[in-house]
């Protein structure tokens, strides 16, 4: 005999109603994009402007010297020296160096929908144009500010890597990190809570002025355990 018991109503108190909804609320969230570097960037067109300018036939490679500025979109590229090469399908990689004695290599972006921004240095800065990813060798800094000029965080190694796209970096430490503060070279750290970021927040004038540059040996600085590869 088939058993027609009909199916009892389920009934749902208010409190796991509640929790249902912020289940939904906490998927929606997970599925929704991360934050992004402006998404404009990959499209702007490259202009570049220097002291000299050669052409390597050979290599492909156009190499600019003496005071160099890069800009596409918002991404802001200074050096002594910067080469530019660009692959069968478009897309354009620079390499950044510094003059021995001058200042470093120097970059900013602007994140996406925030007023806030990237600042990175480096002996050497690789930018490729295809992954979206910039390389920081050798004395390698990089600060998240808000409003441009108010330090957030601030990460110190002999290599930084930074994928622009997803907004995630990595820090190695190196020989070049040794001083007096750090005598095993490792990565230094600083992180600022994420619900005091103060992003809405401009600089002073409204302007955006890049943060100075890293002077000399710094404190000591716990190392961040949060940092992880950024292509796992």
């Amino acid at each position: 005999m088939t058993d027609r018991r009909q199916p009892r109503p389920v009934s749902l108190s208010l409190r796991r109603l509640r929790a249902l909804a912020a289940a939904f609320a906490m998927l929606g969230a997970l599925a929704s994009p991360l934050a992004h570097a402006e998404r404009a960037d990959r499209d702007k067109p490259l202009n570049i402007e220097s002291d000299h300018m050669s052409y390597d036939d050979l290599k492909q490679v156009n190499i600019f010297t003496g005071n160099v500025t890069m800009t596409k979109g918002t991404i802001l590229l200074k050096a002594d020296r910067v080469e530019v090469t660009q692959d069968p399908e478009g897309y354009q990689y620079a390499t950044a160096y510094y003059k021995p004695g001058g200042p470093l290599a120097y970059m900013r972006q602007k994140r996406d929908g925030l007023d806030e921004y990237i600042d990175g240095w480096g002996q050497t800065i690789y930018y490729n144009g295809k992954t979206e990813v910039a390389t920081l060798t050798t004395q390698a800094t990089l600060k998240r500010l808000a409003g441009g000029t108010r330090v957030l965080d601030e990460i110190h190694g002999s290599v930084i890597t930074y994928d622009t796209y997803n907004e995630v970096y990595t820090a190695n430490s190196g020989a070049d990190q040794v001083n007096a503060n750090n005598p095993n070279g490792r990565v230094r750290a600083t992180l600022a809570p994420r619900n005091a970021t103060g992003a809405n927040q401009p600089g002073a004038g409204g302007a955006s002025k890049p943060a100075a540059a890293p002077k000399g040996d710094l404190p000591p600085l716990s190392p961040s355990k949060s940092i992880g590869n950024p292509r796992e």
